[in-house]
């Protein structure tokens, strides 16, 4: 039967102070029942633990090996204590993302800013990827959640819709184009584009778009990313089709966001795997990116 950790507190305190008289008034109690959890205590380990001298108590041998045990134990204790705190402030857990380029290069370095303001002790790692990419990480139970474009085409978690939005038009703000309030196929005859590769679900809607207004577009120069268009555009290099999230990200002088019609959707959704429980911490960092994705799309349309 195990003892209560009093007994060996009182234990220490006698070790201290050398008198159960001064470890009782430390400890609160009264003199015969100190001495009580010391006889308790030595009946338990089955050896003397003190030589009783003129009011004082003389530690034996034992007494002096036990107590480096009890100072373990003591540790121990306080580790234990302190372990429920260290969780609630995510010290002893943290929180695994991946996400797209569109929403990782600078949309979740900002929701983890606020996150990591209220939580400062909590670890976030962020794997920036393409969305296929993002897809195989979150069904193999590697990241908490993952942030990625819709459609999917693996199971393995479960989806929620982050952001229905559509893409909008980067205009180099000398460009005659960016006094225009909606820009339109027409507007890109014979106009410079800084586009999409060819494997890009947006480029295939805009080549669409762009063949069905019998125009054919001048694409000068590809890329899989928004950050590099809008990089791109910013040097007058041309027009170029980009996420909102990322024209967010490449507020500048030298370059206007305008909604294109017709418009060429932009789905993203938060992607749960099916056999890993969300922590708390990763609904935390979920509603601070929710709220950021708010005032992003306020202030792109």
């Amino acid at each position: 039967m195990s003892l209560h950790p009093s007994i060996y507190e009182a234990f220490q305190v006698v070790m201290q102070t050398g008198t159960i008289s001064s470890a009782a008034g430390i400890l609160g109690r009264s003199q015969p029942a100190v001495s009580r959890m010391i006889d308790k205590l030595e009946e338990h380990v089955g050896v003397k633990l003190f030589e009783r001298r003129k009011g004082r108590v003389v530690p034996t041998h034992a007494a002096h090996l036990l107590i480096d045990e009890v100072a373990r134990f003591f540790v121990t204790l306080d580790s234990l204590d302190d372990f429920g705190k260290r969780m609630k402030e995510g010290r002893e857990s943290g929180v695994t993302v991946a996400a797209l380029p569109a929403l990782g290069l600078e949309f979740m370095p900002e929701a983890i800013s606020r996150f990591s303001a209220d939580r400062p002790h909590a670890k976030v790692i962020l794997n920036v990827r393409m969305s296929v990419s993002v897809e195989k990480w979150v069904a193999t139970q590697q990241v908490d959640f993952g942030l990625a474009e819709t459609p999917f085409s693996l199971s393995g978690f479960a989806t929620r819709l982050f952001a229905d939005t559509t893409y909008v038009a980067a205009i180099p703000a000398s460009h005659p184009a960016a006094d225009t309030d909606t820009l339109r196929p027409e507007h890109l005859r014979d106009e410079r584009i800084v586009g999409w590769t060819g494997y890009v679900s947006a480029r295939r809607i805009f080549d669409d778009i762009m063949q069905g207004a019998g125009i054919a577009p001048h694409q000068t120069v590809e890329t899989s990313m928004s950050a590099p268009i809008c990089a791109m555009v910013k040097r007058g290099m041309g027009i170029g089709i980009v996420d909102p999230f990322t024209a967010w990200t490449h507020r500048d002088p030298s370059i206007v966001f305008r909604p294109f019609h017709p418009k060429i959707p932009c789905r993203f959704a938060i992607l749960s795997p099916n056999t890993r429980m969300p922590t708390d911490l990763a609904g935390e960092l979920i509603g601070h990116a929710e709220e950021l994705r708010d005032e992003v799309l306020s202030h792109i349309f």
